[in-house]
């Protein structure tokens, strides 16, 4: 099985809610894995299967080379699990809770309190490390949450959608980090509905919805799943939409051209070309006296490729999986 993450035809269900359905993958030592998916498509149900917190129904998955059954012990000193809070302690300042961590691990006292100082000063808590946690802002919070898990340097981290609610700079400090544990040779497996934050931060994504990987690979290849760039037309007018319709002629197959409506308010032309079909829209356009407010090459996003995929938006809300969150 090897480092990183081994995961093989695992199931759970709560009761008649099928959470997993089979799930495969893998995560080599030092990727960035990305887990997307609405809620409830049975995200938090595998992170919290891979942390031990529950078991599989069917199926086998290692973290770190250990069986996340028979060796839960080994795989818990393995990982770091961040995102939901439980295990902080409100009353005890941020460096009384990670000098309590670091005893936790197995420190002695004076390591402890040495690691927490590296730690209050690495993730910029040095002013609120005397005050109580349960004064923290929510990205303070979270801060010190990631640095909690951070005190003995884990093989594996898992961050359950870790900037979920999170102002930007306390967002991009997140992502700062990720990169951190990509630099140290860290494998990390991220949980998100941010297509955005998918695409920046990780190596390959698997989309699962309904229980089930229904594609992975990296963000550009699951972008070309979409059929690749398009050039986008944006009229000064909407009535002359038909009329740009007419000049692109050809350019514009019979599946676009049907799908313009009276609320349509662009042009989508499929791009096989990339710049060269850009170029000779505009050129059949320049003869057809319309103006335009845009026209641009564009890429298709993980957006688009999650509604082609799945039917719905990342963030459309949907049936959290019964018992996922423990």
């Amino acid at each position: 099985m090897g480092d990183g993450v081994f995961v093989e035809n695992v199931e759970k269900s709560f009761g008649t809610v099928h959470a997993l359905r089979g799930i495969s993958f893998t995560a080599a030592q030092g990727e960035v894995l990305g887990i997307l998916g609405p809620n409830g498509a049975g995200k938090t149900t595998m992170v919290n299967i891979l942390s031990t917190l529950i078991a599989p129904d069917a199926g086998r998955a290692a973290v770190a080379g250990h069986d996340v059954v028979t060796e839960a012990a080994a795989v818990r000193r393995s990982i770091m699990l961040t995102g939901q809070f439980a295990a902080l302690d409100d009353a005890l300042s941020g460096y009384e809770n990670l000098v309590m961590f670091g005893r936790l691990m197995g420190l002695r006292k004076r390591a402890a309190k040495a690691r927490a100082d590296e730690l209050i000063a690495e993730f910029d808590l040095g002013a609120a490390q005397g005050r109580r946690v349960g004064t923290y802002s929510g990205g303070m919070r979270r801060r010190i949450d990631i640095a909690c898990g951070l005190v003995v340097r884990p093989e594996v981290v898992f961050l359950d959608e870790p900037t979920t609610g999170l102002d930007p700079r306390s967002r991009q400090g997140v992502w700062d980090l990720v990169g951190g544990f990509r630099k140290h040779g860290i494998t990390t497996l991220l949980t998100t509905q941010y297509l955005e934050e998918a695409d920046a931060l990780c190596d390959r994504i698997i989309v699962i919805d309904h229980g089930v990987v229904i594609a992975s690979g990296t963000a550009d290849e699951l972008k070309s799943r979409t059929g690749g760039s398009y050039c986008e037309i944006v009229p000064q007018h909407l009535e002359d939409l038909p009329a740009i319709a007419a000049a692109l002629g050809d350019l514009l197959p019979a599946a676009n051209r049907e799908a313009l409506t009276a609320e349509s308010d662009r042009i989508a032309v499929p791009a096989p070309a990339g710049a060269k079909t850009l170029a000779e829209a505009l050129r059949r356009l320049d003869g057809a006296d319309v103006e335009l407010v845009d026209i641009a090459l564009r890429r298709p996003s993980l957006d688009d490729v999650f509604l082609q995929l799945t039917g719905h938006l990342a963030e459309e809300p949907a049936l959290e999986d019964e018992g996922a969150r423990v």
